[in-house]
This record gives structure tokens, sequence and C-alpha cells, in this order.
């Protein structure tokens, strides 16, 4: 009888005690402590030590119970180091089939909604979801990041503001940095002045004309304010308020819109999307009602057909790049949503 040498059980389990005697007594050894004894000098051998030092053997549910215990002794604390990326757990199966699949992530701009219901559907109902948290009423179909949502958001301020040429844009020091950054970058080409100040402390300077203010909420380093009283002062000042929001915070915290914000930016990556290195990720922003056709990025609009049945396709696109060229609301032309 042929034996299969390639079988797994051969390959990965070891000889019994029968084969193990065998191979001794050939070496002309009666057991394997006799043989080590020859292999391994004295001088360097544990085993004595090791049979003092090591407990009794365990079982798998007893080891288990005793990791429990010290893992117990571990302190647990709340974690708000991350300025907008954080950790999150992706359901395998969204990992697998979404995160993987080619087919979700290379899928050009819907131009065609006749044969796009589908991509059309989830992007609106994206929209839907970020007009829910930030309680304002219209939200594009995503942006590329928070960073740049939020010098989205202010070039948005000064398309509508009707104050001077010299009017200046302020950032809370407590916005996240790379936010900051990027918002500066996107200032300086643009002729913009942005100035850092205390939105809780500092006063509006009165000699200054201002288009827009943005503040983090809750701020960079976790803690939660209100910013309802300088919404209103900045609404006497003629300018716009933009609220960089962690959109699960606002599951339970009061939403934008109801402090009186009039823009709303920031990031879905909490929303289970791995950290992947800092991105992609898919940005939001949402407006109060009157600057909708200011908004950059895509639109998804629902309808329905002669037959009654819902249907969906992009809004408003004279504000985008595709129609109006160099005259368009903003260059992106992309959404990460999905």
């Amino acid at each position: 009888m042929t034996l299969h040498y390639d079988a797994f059980e051969r390959r990965h389990i070891g000889p019994n005690q029968e084969q193990e005697l065998e191979m001794l007594t050939a070496l002309g050894y009666s057991s394997m402590q006799t043989f080590i004894a020859d292999v391994v000098p004295a001088s360097i051998s544990m085993t004595e030590k090791l049979q003092k030092l090591l407990p009794a053997p365990a079982t798998e549910p007893e080891v288990i119970s005793e990791l429990r215990l010290l893992a117990n002794k571990n302190s647990n604390f709340t974690s708000v180091i991350g300025c907008g990326y954080y950790g999150t757990i992706t359901p395998p199966v969204i990992l697998r089939n979404v995160l993987e699949n080619p087919a979700w992530y290379t899928a050009y701009t819907p131009y065609q909604p006749e044969i796009s219901q589908g991509r059309l559907e989830a992007l609106f109902a994206f929209q839907t979801l970020i007009c829910d948290l930030t309680a304002l009423p219209i939200a594009n179909a995503s942006m590329l990041d928070e960073a740049t949502a939020a010098a989205e958001a202010m070039t948005l301020a000064r398309r509508v503001c009707k104050g001077t040429d010299s009017a200046k844009f302020l950032i809370d020091k407590h916005v996240h940095p790379q936010t900051i950054a990027v918002v500066q970058t996107r200032a300086k080409p643009l002729g913009i002045t942005v100035e850092l100040f205390d939105a809780m402390n500092d006063a509006l300077p009165p000699e200054v004309d201002i288009f827009g203010v943005l503040v983090q909420y809750p701020r960079t380093d976790g803690v939660v304010d209100n910013y309802q009283q300088l919404a209103n002062r900045v609404h006497e000042r003629d300018g716009l308020l933009i609220a960089a929001s962690d959109l699960l915070s606002l599951t339970i915290l009061k939403p934008p819109g109801e402090w009186g914000a009039d823009i709303a930016v920031g990031s879905a990556q909490r929303f289970g999307v791995p950290m992947g290195f800092g991105g992609p990720h898919a940005g939001f922003l949402s407006v109060r009602v009157g600057l909708e056709r200011s908004m950059p990025g895509r639109l998804i609009g629902q309808s329905v057909d002669d037959a009654g049945n819902a249907g969906f396709r992009l809004a408003l696109q004279t504000r985008e790049q595709h129609i109006r060229r160099d005259k368009a609301t903003s260059n992106i032309c992309t959404a990460q949503v999905l």
C-alpha cells in the first residue's frame, strides 16, 4: 500500500509514541530524557529550573479566565485625541463588498440618471443623513475631507456675503490644526485675510469687516462650547457662521442648525470608515435655505416619473464646472461618500 506523504496529517501531525520509541532505539536510547541529557550540556540545561518556575498545565477555559483577570487590571480611558481621525470598527461584510470592491469606489459622477439610480439613491440617502444630523435642510453628496470642506465653506461665505473686499475670515484657535492650515492655504491665492481668535473669550473686532467665522464643534481638545451668542453676533455683522462638526457627536449634541450655524462641515470617517493613513474619507457640507445655489459639489434631487415612481438625478447642475467651466462655484468634481 502506497503511503501518501503529501497528506495533511503526515505533514502537520508529529510522530506517535511507537514511532518515537522506534527512532530512539535506532539511535541507542531508551527514552527522550536520556537522549536530551546527552544532546544538551548540563551547564545550559533549564529543565529542572523550568519545572519549578512554570505552573501546572491548564485548560483553555482556565487560561482565558486568568487572562481576563489580568486584563481587568487595566484602566480604561476615553480618548479625545485624533483631530478628526479616529479608529473605527468596519463590519467585515462592508469591508469586503464595498471598500474592497472597485465597482463602488471608481464609479464616476452619475451624469446619466437612467443607468445610475442605485448610486444616486445611495448618495441621496447620505445627503438625508447629513441633513438630519446637522439640522440644516440642504446637504451635498459629500466633499473630499473635513479640511477641504471648511475651505469650500469659506469661499461660499465670501461669494454670498455683502462685505467689502477687505473683509476678513476668522477662525477659532481651537479648530483642528490641519483644517486651519488648509483654509489658510486656500485663502492666500484668493486674497482672503484669515485671522485666528478665541471664539469664546475674544470679542469680534468692531473695526474689522468680517464675512465668516469658523468654529470647531466639539473643539479639537474635546470641549463642547455653546456658540449661539457668537452666531447672533456674526449675523449682526452680516457674516456667516461655519461649524466644523464631529458627525458622530451630533447624535447626542444640539445640532449646528439649531443654534444658529449657517454652514456645517466635517468628515463622515467616524461612521465605520478605516483611517487608511489619512484617507480617503467622505467630507460633508450642509447649508441653510438660501445658500444652495452657491454650494460646491454635487446635489442629488428626488422626483417622480409619469408612473409615480421615485427617481433621482443631479440637481442645480448649473453651479458646476461641467456646465459653467471657470465660473463654477467650485472645482471639486468627485464625491467620496461611497
